[in-house]
C-alpha cells in the first residue's frame, strides 16, 4: 500500500519527514468501484433517513402533532447522530471497524421497521433514535473509506460519496409522495428492502476495506497523528470553529427546507401534499447536483474559494424567496440548493487537510455537527412556526447565509 493510501486511513501521525520521503510523486487513480459502492450505500442510507421528514405531513395529521412535536422528532434523530458521530470517528481513528458500515445500516433498518408500525408518538421518537444511531456509525467510517479510495483526488471522492446521500435525500420525498402518502404509514415497511440492499453493498465495501487494513502495520493504524505543522494550535482551533460556524449557517437554513418547505408551500400557496413533495424533490435534486460539483472544483481551484462562494453566494436568492410567487419560489429553490450544497465536500476536505491523522474524527465531528444543527434548527424553527407562523420563519432564515462572511478568515491551505 502506498503512503497516500495510508494517509487516507488517518495515518498521517507518522513523522512528516517520513511521509514526505515515502510519498509517491503521483497518486494512483481513484478506486471507482469502491467509491460508487459508497455512493450507492449512502443513497440507500439517506433514502431511509429522508422518509422520516417526508412523512411529517402524514404523521402530523395521523398523530395530531403540532410543529414543536414535529421538530422534536427531527431533533431526536439528528441529535442522536450528532452526539455519537465524533465519538465513533475518534474511536475508529485508532481501531478501524470495516464491518461497522453494514452494522450501522442494520440499525437504520430496525428504525425503519419500527417507524412503519409505530402506534404512538413515543414509538416514533424511538424509531428516529435508531435511524440516527445507524447514521452515527455509518458516516465517519464511510468518509474515511472514501478518502482511502480517492487516489489523491480527495474532493472528487467526497463529492461522489456525498452526492449519493443527497440523491437519497431527494428521492425520499418523491417516493413518499407516490407510495407512502397514498398507502399510509404501513407502506414504509417496503423500504426495508432498500436498507437490506445497503447492508449487502456495505458488506462488500467492508471486505475491500479489511483487505487494505491487513496490509497496514498495527503501529501505524494506532497512530494518533499530529496537528498541521504549518499553523499554530490556536490558529487551527479558531479555523475549526469558523468551519463549524459555516456548517451552522448552512444546515440551519437547510433545516427550513428539509423539515418545513412542504408546510410553507401548503400554507402560503395552497399546494396539495403530493405536489409539495415533488417541489421538495426539485430542491433536494439541486442539492445533489451542487454536492457533486463542489469537490472537483475545490480540487482544481482551492477549497477556500468554493467555501466562500458556495455559502455567501446563496444570499441574494434566499433574501428574494419569501417575497415571490409559487413559480419563482420553486425556481429560486434550485440555485439555493445548488450553490449551498457545494460547500460541504470542500469544507470536509479542508478540515481533513487541517487535521492530518484525524480523518475519522473530522468526518464524525463535521457530519455530526451538521446533523446536530439540522436537528436543533428543525426544533427551534418548529417552535417559531407555532408562535409566529411558517412564513415568518422563512423571512428570518433568509439572512442566515450572510454568516458565510466568516470564510474570509480561513487560512489558505495547499
Amino acid at each position: 500500500m502506498t503512503v497516500e493510501a495510508g494517509e487516507s486511513l488517518g495515518l498521517q501521525g507518522l513523522p512528516a519527514g517520513v511521509v514526505t520521503a515515502q510519498a509517491p510523486k503521483q497518486a494512483s487513480g481513484p478506486a471507482l468501484a469502491v467509491l460508487l459502492g459508497l455512493s450507492l450505500s449512502h443513497l440507500l442510507n439517506d433514502l431511509v433517513q429522508s422518509l422520516l421528514p417526508a412523512l411529517y405531513p402524514l404523521l402530523k395529521a395521523g398523530f395530531h402533532l403540532d410543529f414543536g412535536q414535529i421538530g422534536l422528532i427531527t431533533f431526536v434523530f439528528q441529535g442522536t447522530a450528532s452526539l455519537l458521530q465524533p465519538a465513533v470517528g475518534l474511536y475508529t481513528d485508532r481501531r478501524p471497524l470495516p464491518y461497522s458500515l453494514a452494522a450501522g445500516m442494520g440499525l437504520s433498518l430496525a428504525g425503519l421497521a419500527l417507524l412503519s408500525v409505530a402506534p404512538a408518538y413515543g414509538a416514533l421518537l424511538a424509531a428516529a433514535a435508531l435511524i440516527g444511531l445507524g447514521s452515527a456509525i455509518f458516516h465517519p467510517e464511510a468518509s474515511r473509506v472514501a478518502r482511502l479510495a480517492s487516489g489523491g483526488r480527495y474532493g472528487l471522492a467526497q463529492s461522489v460519496f456525498q452526492v449519493g446521500g443527497n440523491a437519497g435525500t431527494a428521492l425520499g420525498p418523491l417516493l413518499a409522495a407516490f407510495v407512502v402518502v397514498p398507502h399510509g404509514q404501513g407502506s414504509v415497511a417496503w423500504f426495508c428492502l432498500a436498507a437490506l440492499a445497503g447492508i449487502l453493498v456495505l458488506g462488500a465495501v467492508g471486505r475491500w476495506y479489511a483487505r487494505h487494513l491487513a496490509g497496514v502495520p498495527r503501529i501505524a493504524r494506532m497512530s494518533t497523528g499530529t496537528l498541521s505543522g504549518r499553523l499554530s494550535r490556536a490558529r487551527i482551533v479558531v479555523t475549526v470553529a469558523i468551519l463549524l460556524g459555516l456548517i451552522f449557517s448552512k444546515y440551519f437554513y437547510m433545516a427550513s427546507f428539509s423539515s418545513y418547505y412542504t408546510f410553507y408551500l401548503i400554507h402560503r400557496f395552497g399546494v396539495p401534499v403530493a405536489l409539495a413533495q415533488v417541489y421538495l424533490f426539485v430542491f433536494l435534486g439541486a442539492v445533489a447536483a451542487g454536492t457533486i460539483l463542489g469537490g472537483p472544483i475545490g480540487d482544481r481551484f482551492g477549497r477556500k474559494l468554493v467555501i466562500w462562494i458556495s455559502i455567501l453566494g446563496v444570499l441574494p436568492f434566499s433574501l428574494a424567496l419569501p417575497h415571490v410567487s409559487l413559480f419563482w419560489t420553486v425556481i429560486l429553490s434550485v440555485p439555493i440548493g445548488l450553490i449551498l450544497a457545494s460547500a460541504m465536500p470542500a469544507i470536509l476536505v479542508y478540515a481533513q487537510e487541517l487535521l492530518p491523522g484525524r480523518i475519522g474524527l473530522v468526518g464524525g465531528l463535521f457530519f455530526g455537527f451538521a446533523f446536530g444543527m439540522g436537528g436543533l434548527g428543525a426544533a427551534l424553527l418548529g417552535e417559531m412556526a407555532d408562535h409566529v407562523g411558517i412564513e415568518q420563519v422563512y423571512d428570518l432564515c433568509a439572512y442566515l447565509p450572510a454568516l458565510g462572511l466568516m470564510a474570509v478568515f480561513l487560512p489558505r491551505l495547499r
